[in-house]
């Protein structure tokens, strides 16, 4: 017979199990939270860079008028799809204007990009915008 105070087997191997399924549920758990961040994709900002370089194919044409290329008006389309949140569209606006004066883009030219290009932006071009007003 088995003292009452020493484990018998049944119990050890209950705690055993309890260990196991403990450890299981916390690596279940672990690996879902790992799924769902995996899942959830941050966005980045948009930088100027990263505009600069979808619409460099439009110097030429921002500067000198004509027609814009069909490299630039590509180029102007991923802008227009690298801007759907408010902030993005806030940093294109920001990023235009001062690239507008660097680079003496005509302000026509600049205007009629989108219409040219056939595509629309909530962006508005103009050198006196409040950049922070676009929702």
């Amino acid at each position: 017979m088995t003292p009452p105070h020493a484990p018998t087997q049944n119990n050890t191997t209950q705690k055993g199990e309890r260990a196991n399924m403990k450890g299981a549920t916390v690596a279940m758990l672990a690996m879902i939270i790992a799924m769902a961040l995996l899942m959830v994709h941050q966005t980045e900002a948009i930088s100027c860079g990263d505009l600069a370089n979808m619409i460099s194919p439009c110097l030429g044409y921002l500067q000198s008028g004509g027609s814009p290329t069909k490299q630039c008006c590509d180029g102007a389309r991923k802008v227009q799809g690298a801007t759907h949140s408010q902030a993005d569209r806030r940093t294109a606006c920001n990023c235009a204007k001062s690239a507008a004066g660097q680079f003496k883009v005509r302000q026509d030219t600049a205007s009629n990009l989108p219409g040219k290009c056939g595509i629309s932006t909530t962006i508005p071009i103009n050198p006196n915008v409040d950049c922070n007003s676009i929702p």
